[in-house]
């Protein structure tokens, strides 16, 4: 299993219209390097709902339910998107500040690459986060 951030700004889609949706495509990716880690997705891999701009926290996990395919608001047939589930809401949100914070977080490829609007976490990356937001 692999493990992910995914932001998305919450006035445009959040973790809580994902739950009344059930189910929703992540599309509008426009990133050569965040394409490629879109790529890397597989079913049933857990990814962070991470509210950029507003907020600047992760609120949510969700699971890769479709891999990649063509992005349906693309024309051009250049990008792709996956499709996520909700899988649980964090018991309290973790902010990019308390992240920055964390020793324990200090190499994530996210807080490296601010702009990134998918990325990687390792495994000890992504239990850390979910063990700050029970805490």
């Amino acid at each position: 299993m692999n493990y992910w951030l995914m932001k998305s700004e919450p006035d445009v889609f959040s973790y809580d219209d994902l739950v009344k949706k059930g189910k929703a495509e992540w599309d509008g990716v426009r990133s050569h390097a965040a394409q490629q880690h879109m790529k890397a997705m597989r079913k049933g891999d857990l990814a962070f709902f991470y509210h950029s701009n507003i907020g600047l926290e992760a609120v949510g996990i969700m699971e890769i339910v479709e891999e990649a395919e063509q992005d349906s608001t693309d024309d051009s047939g250049k990008w792709i998107s996956v499709h996520v589930a909700p899988h649980e809401k964090l018991d309290k949100p973790v902010t990019l500040k308390a992240m920055k914070a964390d020793p324990a977080l200090a190499g994530m490829i996210m807080l490296r690459q601010s702009r990134l609007s998918v990325a990687p976490l390792t495994e000890a990356e992504f239990k850390h986060i979910v063990s700050k937001s029970k805490g």
